[in-house]
């Protein structure tokens, strides 16, 4: 408690490059951008394969390639490929970590809508573009919205691994407090991305009571 109290009380972190308004900002940005391009990858695979039911081994092919994919292994070889003078070398592995979970959840969240649902869609005179939009879509975004949260918290605790290779983040006060044997600081930056994670969760929890309709709600919890 101690090292969290000295950690938050020192004016030299809450200002300069190094305080936890920049860091925290630089990893907001690895975070955002790394969740926006994964769900304009992951979240239209997934519809398209759900809707047409075609190219599920893919699903369940990324799902087991993303259990074993070394982060930290991947970072460092894109480091060394293509060096620190942007962020791709960040966002490239945490894009590979968040999109099996849009993907897969998307894809189980279309593929287990009713398919009475569907046919009463269809017969209502509604084509395929109009039945996944308007029907398939609302039934399905609780589980679309999990997945992007599962994704956004992985993307938010593994980010820390940028500061591994020199680059910014909250994961910069872990490594050059190990480094210097300042241990509030790796206290501290361990709890900042906590909090940061949570805040994520709570995000996605305020989206989907705001998004998606009542009826869903209590369909979903009823399954």
């Amino acid at each position: 408690m101690n090292w969290l109290i000295d950690f938050f009380t020192d004016p030299a972190n809450w200002s300069g490059s190094n305080a936890i308004p920049a860091r925290l900002l630089e990893h907001l940005e690895f975070s955002v951008i790394a969740l926006l391009l994964a769900a304009l990858i992951g979240v239209p695979l997934g519809l398209l394969i759900g809707h047409t039911g075609r190219g599920g081994v893919l699903v369940v092919v990324s799902a087991n390639v993303a259990r074993a994919l070394p982060t930290l292994g991947l970072l460092v070889l894109l480091v060394l490929l293509f060096g620190t003078a942007s962020v791709w070398p960040v966002l490239i592995p945490l894009i590979a970590l968040a999109v099996p979970p849009i993907l897969v959840n998307t894809f189980e969240g279309i593929r287990g809508v009713d398919p009475e649902l569907r046919d009463a869609a269809y017969g209502m005179g509604l084509r395929g573009p109009q039945v996944l939009g308007r029907v398939l879509v609302p039934v399905a975004l609780p589980l679309i919205l999990l997945g992007l949260r599962l994704a956004a918290v992985q993307i938010v605790a593994t980010a820390a691994v940028a500061a591994y290779v020199g680059l910014g983040g909250l994961g910069r006060y872990i490594i050059d407090g190990l480094a210097t044997q300042k241990y509030e600081q790796v206290v501290g930056g361990s709890v900042l991305i906590v909090l940061f994670a949570l805040a994520a969760q709570a995000l996605f929890a305020v989206a989907q009571r705001v998004t998606v309709s009542p009826g869903v709600s209590q369909r979903v919890r009823i399954r």
